[in-house]
């Protein structure tokens, strides 16, 4: 069985990384990859607003660059600065997308609120009838 707990502390300890000036929203992501290595990523703001990325994007293209490409789950944590009540954080459409292109549909998303309040989805919920590699051939 894996290990939320975890997964999620390791996503809380990312989000202290965020880089947020503009919105002080503060996300922290933790990516399992299958070969059981853990990759962090937090959202990272630019003044143009276009070039910002958040979280997911971060901890995929890590891994990515690691040489990992097949993942497990992820636990997406995220909360305004100095908050102590987070919030359910989903990733964004461009986040479901990212994970679309490297995760099957059964991949884990874990949205915590803390170690013990949180919610499993799986991609396919998060993101039914996906475009992916399969839909080019």
């Amino acid at each position: 069985m894996m290990d939320y707990k975890a997964l999620i502390q390791a996503a809380f300890s990312a989000r202290l990384n965020a880089y947020a000036p503009y919105s002080s929203f503060q996300v922290g992501a933790a990516l399992l990859g299958k070969n059981g290595k853990v990759y962090l990523g937090c959202n990272v703001e630019n003044a143009a607003f276009a070039p910002t990325n958040c979280a997911e994007r971060t901890a995929v293209f890590s891994a990515v660059c690691d040489g990992e490409q097949e993942f497990i789950a992820i636990a997406i944590v995220g909360g305004k600065e100095q908050t102590k009540n987070f919030a359910d954080c989903f990733p964004c459409g461009v986040c479901r997308q990212v994970l679309q292109e490297f995760c099957h549909p059964d991949f884990s998303i874990i949205v915590a609120k803390s170690d013990d309040d949180y919610q499993i989805y799986s991609l396919a919920e998060l993101l039914p009838h996906g475009f992916g590699k399969t839909d080019l051939h």
